[in-house]
């Protein structure tokens, strides 16, 4: 509803006669006093503060109506500050919070669900705007506003100009090498013993994870867009540890309803304390509604890949990956995904092709969202490594189950728990491995 206004203001507007169509708003009943006053007293002295531009004495009213027992009287409460905070103060981040403690509570309200995903569109989250979007549209819309919705499909962001994410956690994993618990290793000269320096080993870890962007707007539909991300799994042995950062820049293009991104960029790799691999890569990604609710995403990428370590792994890489989402109910949602990937490196037995299929769901229960994903991959060795009597012909099984608890939401922070487990089957013993691993964390919630 909101890719291509080109002013804040202009996206800021679009959405207000779409809650006026859909808000039902009538004077709040009166149901006890509050601080003195009764719930429509106070609700009148806030927007009286409000109108004259006393923004902390408007919000320390609205926020005590917030703490109402009364649901509706809650509601109209935090919706009226969202409002403010969004269009009074430009706080889009403050106003998303409480957007999002309305639909907590009361997940069906589309009018209230478009605010939330104008907030996200704000702050530069056109991913989490499209969600909304959907979810409003499973929930329902009147014929007026829906044609709104539509009309504005193509324009969802007002184009945050910089903005990021950050997700810290701690993570205690059974298997942080991802390798073998096997005693022995086959080869064509016979059997040798595993040295247990070579073996699974658990641990305690700290993962950081992180992104940062800039957008430039270049032109009425096309942004010069940076990327900088990181990741790290830290443990107190440093030979474990593994880093990884990234930054790809390029054009995103708005076509109609659609958006094409093409970004190019380096990728550095250290394990333990020293550089693995680097590599420089090049994506296209589309991005297309394919109804109300529902969204296809597909994307190709290409890389060429240094290994430090070993040069007869340096590799070509080849990768073809497409996700369609779609939001069932309000509160309920789906993905799926299917992608392969070929690997042509130096040597045969590294060169492989994988391909694969994951799913997920996502549930809101109260201020808590379950996403549980599972998947299935198999890789196919082009030959077998000299050493060993047989070519890799693996099958990979994931799944997970995480939470995201907004109860204990601080700021824009949520506690975040997240529990994994992987098997992958190998004729090869340094690649059989099994690993359960969780994180518990913090997240970035918008």
């Amino acid at each position: 509803m909101l890719r291509a206004l080109s002013a804040c203001c202009l996206a800021g507007a679009l959405l207000l006669p779409i809650s006026a169509a859909l808000a039902d708003e009538p004077a709040p009943p009166v149901q006890g006093p509050v601080v003195g006053l009764s719930p429509a007293e106070l609700f009148d002295f806030a927007d009286q503060a409000r109108d004259t531009g006393d923004f902390a004495a408007a919000e320390a009213a609205y926020r005590a109506l917030a703490t109402h027992r009364d649901v509706e009287i809650r509601t109209e409460a935090r919706f009226r500050l969202g409002r403010m905070l969004a269009d009074g103060q430009r706080k889009y981040r403050e106003a998303a919070i409480e957007f999002r403690r309305i639909l907590d509570e009361k997940p069906d309200l589309a009018s209230v669900r478009l605010e939330l995903a104008r907030m996200h569109a704000k702050l530069g989250n056109l991913r989490a705007a499209e969600r909304e979007f959907r979810a409003a549209s499973a929930a329902g819309l009147p014929p007026e506003v829906e044609q709104i919705v539509r009309f504005y499909a193509h324009a969802l962001s007002s184009r945050k100009p910089f903005g990021g994410s950050i997700e810290i956690a701690l993570a205690p994993d059974s298997n942080i090498n991802r390798a073998t618990r096997s005693d022995s290793l086959g080869t064509v000269i016979g059997n040798f013993a595993i040295n247990e320096n070579a073996k699974a080993r658990s641990g305690l870890g700290l993962n950081l994870r992180g992104q940062a962007y800039y957008r430039q707007r270049i032109g009425a539909r096309t942004d010069l867009l940076a990327r900088l991300s990181a990741s790290g799994n830290l443990y107190r042995d440093a030979a474990f540890n593994d880093i990884i950062v990234s930054t790809q820049f390029g054009p995103e293009y708005s076509i109609g309803t659609d958006r094409v991104a093409l970004s190019v960029g380096p990728v550095w790799r250290w394990y333990g304390q020293q550089p693995f691999s680097t590599a420089w890569s090049a994506s296209a990604t589309w991005q297309h509604p394919t109804g109300k609710r529902s969204q296809l995403r597909t994307e190709g990428a290409v890389a060429r890949i240094d290994n430090k370590f070993n040069d007869l792994q340096d590799s070509r890489s080849f990768s073809l990956s497409a996700a369609l989402d779609r939001a069932l109910t309000p509160k309920f949602g789906a993905g799926l995904q299917i992608q392969a990937t070929r690997e042509a490196a130096r040597d045969p037995g590294y060169s492989n092709v994988t391909a694969g299929v994951s799913a997920y769901l996502f549930r809101e229960i109260g201020r808590t969202t379950l996403v549980a994903s599972a998947g299935y991959s198999r890789l196919e060795a082009d030959k077998r490594l000299s050493l060993f009597p047989r070519r890799r012909a693996e099958d990979r099984y994931t799944a997970s189950l995480a939470a995201t608890l907004r109860t204990l939401q601080v700021g824009s922070f949520a506690p975040l728990v997240r529990l994994r487990w992987e098997r992958n089957v190998s004729p090869v013993e340094i690649y059989d491995y099994r690993r359960v691993a969780a994180e518990f964390g913090v997240t970035s919630a918008f």
